[in-house]
């Protein structure tokens, strides 16, 4: 990153920062802070609730390359293929595409330069980030947290 581009994303960070807290996207599925505690480990709830990250290589989801279907852990939406999943050596279990109209996402400022998070759109539980690095056919790398997805086999 340039000198240039460090400033405007530093600028860009501070005016995000600035702003007034917007009021909570309301999701098809809600619960309250204590259901959620209540049904997740507290890694998930950091990474689903909290928009943490899990430590890279700790997630077995990373070497999954069976047939069969992600979940999101909060609320069990069909988010992801086995087909689109690869291995982006990274240590968090990476895809290329997600199931339409599975996933929203959001711009984050927390690393300074702006990413794109991308969580449940049914939920809203945090799954990850997505690059422009990824393989063909869309070059993109949706890099997730594996705590916030279920693997079911076909």
């Amino acid at each position: 990153m340039n000198r240039r581009n460090f400033f405007a994303a530093v600028t860009a960070s501070a005016a995000a920062m600035a702003m007034p807290a917007r009021g909570k996207t309301a999701f098809e599925v809600t619960r309250t802070e204590a259901e959620w505690k209540a049904m997740l480990s507290d890694m998930e709830y950091y990474v689903m609730r909290e928009e943490g990250t899990e430590r890279a290589f700790s997630s077995p989801l990373d070497k999954q390359y069976a047939e069969g279907e992600y979940h999101c852990r909060g609320c069990d939406l069909h988010i992801y293929r086995s087909a689109a999943k690869y291995d982006s050596r990274t240590g968090w279990p990476s895809f290329y595409e997600s199931v339409d109209g599975a996933i929203g996402t959001k711009t984050d400022f927390k690393l300074v330069y702006p990413r794109t998070e991308c969580h449940c759109r049914r939920c809203g539980s945090h799954l990850g980030h997505i690059f422009n690095d990824g393989p063909k056919p869309t070059g993109k790398r949706h890099c997730l947290n594996g705590v916030s997805l279920v693997f079911k086999p076909a």
